[in-house]
């Protein structure tokens, strides 16, 4: 049940010490970032990101494994996380070990080291959009990043450097800059865009290649970055009923994306080699996602 699993905290920060975003103490490429991600990322860009990263009537990319996924993924480091200086790969790792460690179901374990493999869009991105690869100091504002629902207002009270809103298009535009913009009100989770990013690609490669992780582990994947939502309570107006239930999954995934952010936990090298790789690929297996998929 939901409320028997816990979270757990292997860094040896506190917890008050995570999120930390202010003009004054946050890296210049982490504001940067930011402004970037609030001035680009509109309606338009979701809906022409939709169409280039789509799998509809068979569409894709390229087809690879997990593991070759992973490969690509080896040297990227985040742009948008003040809390991470690490590899990827690594942060999936020691997410899907706390999981595992606490207890928690394969399907959750698994949620952990797959949550952030959408920055793979960086293969077929550039920097105009916002996904232009390895670097930290790339642009990355279509990659990662506290996302929030565009095609309505943006909340200021509920995003990190609210003082960029304005610099937003849609912002300006009446048909999106007011409190439902596009939306119905309560017309549900599903039906919002949220900005662009690793998360709603990654959830949508997950559908397209018929996994059978239940509906609480994708929402923890295509929603994890939604801060404002899951965080600081925007957004009420739009949810239906059955999404309080799903936000709680959301929250405690976080938990454990969070405050697994640990830069002296090592399990690279022949530990994963010889003991965590066999035993994520079986849970790969398990659950539709062994061998070449879809990208």
């Amino acid at each position: 049940a939901l409320s028997s699993i816990k979270s757990i905290n292997t860094s040896i920060k506190k917890e008050d010490e995570f999120r930390t975003y202010s003009i004054t103490d946050t890296s210049e490429r982490v504001i940067q970032h930011y402004k970037d991600m609030r001035t680009n990322q509109t309606v338009e860009f979701y809906n022409r990101m939709e169409k280039k990263y789509s799998f509809e009537n068979g569409a894709y990319r390229r087809l690879m494994t997990i593991e070759e996924a992973f490969v690509e993924l080896e040297n990227y480091i985040d742009a948008s996380d003040p809390d991470m200086d690490l590899p990827n790969l690594l942060h999936l790792l020691q997410t899907a070990e706390g999981i595992r460690n606490a207890g928690h179901p394969d399907w959750l374990q698994l949620v952990g080291l797959l949550h952030d493999v959408g920055k793979i869009m960086f293969l077929w991105g550039d920097g105009a959009d916002g996904q232009d690869g390895y670097s930290p100091k790339g642009k990355q504002w279509a990659l990662g990043g506290d996302t929030w629902v565009v095609g309505c207002r943006i909340p200021n009270e509920a995003v990190v450097f609210p003082e960029f809103n304005p610099l937003n298009p849609d912002m300006s535009n009446p048909q999106y800059n007011t409190k439902y913009g596009m939306y119905e009100p309560n017309c549900g989770l599903d039906d919002l865009k949220f900005a662009w990013g690793h998360d709603e690609y990654m959830y949508r490669m997950l559908v397209a290649n018929d996994c059978s992780i239940p509906r609480e582990g994708l929402d923890m994947v295509r929603y994890h970055s939604a801060y404002p939502w899951h965080d600081k309570g925007a957004y009420r107006h739009l949810m239906k009923p059955d999404d309080y239930e799903r936000i709680k999954w959301v929250q405690l995934f976080n938990k454990f994306d969070l405050y697994t952010k640990d830069g002296n936990n090592e399990l690279r090298g022949e530990k994963m080699k010889e003991q965590l790789w066999p035993y994520y690929l079986g849970l790969l297996e398990k659950y539709g996602l062994g061998g070449k998929l879809k990208w």
